[in-house]
């Protein structure tokens, strides 16, 4: 069996401050498995290690059987492995075209860059509307949906989404939720999914982890979490 995300005994500091603390679990190629957790509890973190931003301490983390810790960003990306930050990830001065093109620039084969542009576009309709307009005109949901589209432009194996419903109308966290969901069933694409929202997040995720200052503190089922009253209470605040 291929084996996908596995995880560790991962430890991550910021100076002194520790914010991850042997962290281990796994997440099977096809899964979209939801990271869910207040905030301070390490998620970001996780995710920034993840893709190549910050080197963790101790642990390891591997793709395929291939670690992919203390590695380049850039080569992550060209391994499948994307990552799209929270509220960060778009170019305000340039066009929703312009952003688009970025995603596929590294790429030889253009003529599939074409194609994952076009199937983007078709997951995020509301982008064909605005590809002449600067990416700042656009709302807040707009932005983000602009931000998962040019990543999948890069055909990722293993998306890594931070909070992409932070700060957005029920709505529009509604259409992004249901885009993932699409990516996992139509494509297949594996997905960790970092989010605040925990009952949007467990309603379309294969698997749930719960993390509380930096510490794996519940796992299982999404459905099997949403009904736990006592995780409810504790760590998902609903």
């Amino acid at each position: 069996m291929t084996q996908g995300l596995v995880v560790k005994d991962l430890s991550i500091s910021h100076g002194a401050v520790s914010a991850i603390h042997n962290l281990s679990f796994e997440i099977a190629p096809g899964e979209l498995v939801a990271l869910i957790g207040s905030n301070g509890a390490g998620k970001t973190t996780l995710l920034r290690a993840l893709s190549g931003l910050i080197a963790p301490q101790s642990g390891t983390a591997t793709w395929h059987g291939t670690s992919i810790v203390k590695s380049k960003p850039e080569d992550l990306v060209r391994a499948g492995i994307v990552h799209v930050s929270e509220g960060k990830s778009v170019i305000p001065e340039l066009t929703v075209r312009e952003n688009l093109a970025i995603g596929g620039l590294w790429r030889r084969d253009k003529e599939d860059v074409l194609r994952a542009t076009n199937e983007s576009l078709k997951l995020f309709p509301v982008l064909n509307e605005r590809l002449s307009q600067r990416a700042d005109s656009l709302s807040g949901g707009e932005r983000q949906m602009l931000a998962i589209a040019r990543a999948l432009i890069s055909r990722p194996e293993l998306l890594l989404l931070d909070e992409p419903s932070l700060g957005l109308a029920p709505l529009i966290v509604e259409q992004i939720f249901e885009s993932l969901n699409t990516l996992r069933t139509d494509v297949g694409m594996t997905i960790l999914l970092v989010e605040q929202n925990a009952m949007g997040a467990l309603k379309i995720a294969d698997r749930g982890l719960i993390l509380n200052l930096g510490t794996l503190v519940g796992s299982g089922a999404a459905t099997d979490l949403l009904h736990d009253p006592q995780l409810r209470s504790a760590y998902l605040g609903f």
